[in-house]
């Protein structure tokens, strides 16, 4: 092959590379953004297309309609919250209880563990403290009960012979200190002629079920009941 030919035999190969590589350039350039770089990554619209669907919301009414208990307290109390009780039936004070904790029942077989607060049928009944409903709750001794259990879960207040219950009262509510629950009453075992609320408080375990055994407190003591004066030794 003669010089000149050799010469013009590389000079088209060059030519053609170049274009080659031109169009590659190009589309690079269309694919990637301006500049020929990579284009940056939204990272939140990222994370949205790779998020998961929010959860559709159940049917009124279905078990799954109701809040975890534990979620049901959006803020956790405070400290004096939690040890200040109201008493649980308005317009009673606290010198007005009478303490029949120790009462007998069933013919002295067991102890009352709860206070009696004796009031006209129909007054209304409050939370004594903050916590949830958990649960709703007719017996023949009890008539119409409420079971509230505090926000850290670990005490149950009991309200019973109720007359009724406040509207709109549902398992699962949150209810706030001094919140109407219902009315006194005389349902269940209670004596019509003696209408009062039978108020107990339980202490229990964040895990225990509403009707699992727990230990009885006191409510007269805790809802600064008044106490005898000290005997004169004789």
């Amino acid at each position: 092959m003669r010089f000149s030919d050799r010469l013009l035999t590389i000079a088209v190969t060059a030519t053609l590379t170049s274009a080659a590589w031109i169009v590659v350039g190009s589309m690079y350039v269309d694919l990637d953004g301006p500049g020929g770089t990579e284009a940056p990554v939204d990272e939140a619209e990222l994370a949205a297309t790779e998020a998961p669907p929010a959860p559709r919301a159940s049917p009124t009414g279905s078990p799954d309609a109701r809040p975890p208990l534990q979620q049901a307290a959006p803020v956790r109390p405070g400290r004096s919250e939690v040890n200040q009780l109201v008493v649980p039936v308005l317009g009673i004070s606290a010198d007005q209880l009478t303490d029949t904790f120790v009462d007998g029942r069933d013919e002295g077989e067991r102890l009352h563990e709860a206070i009696d607060i004796m009031a006209p049928a129909g007054t209304t009944v409050q939370a004594a403290a903050p916590g949830t409903v958990e649960r709703l709750f007719t017996s023949n001794a009890g008539g119409k009960t409420i079971y509230v259990r505090s926000n850290d879960r670990q005490t149950i207040h009991y309200y019973a012979h109720l007359q009724d219950y406040a509207p709109g009262l549902k398992e699962g509510q949150v209810v706030r200190r001094g919140q109407r629950l219902g009315t006194v009453g005389a349902t269940g075992n209670a004596d019509p002629e003696a209408p009062h609320l039978h108020f107990a408080i339980l202490r229990t375990t964040p895990n225990a079920e509403w009707w699992e055994p727990a230990t009885a407190l006191n409510p007269y003591r805790l809802l600064g009941g008044r106490t005898d004066p000290p005997r004169a030794t004789p």
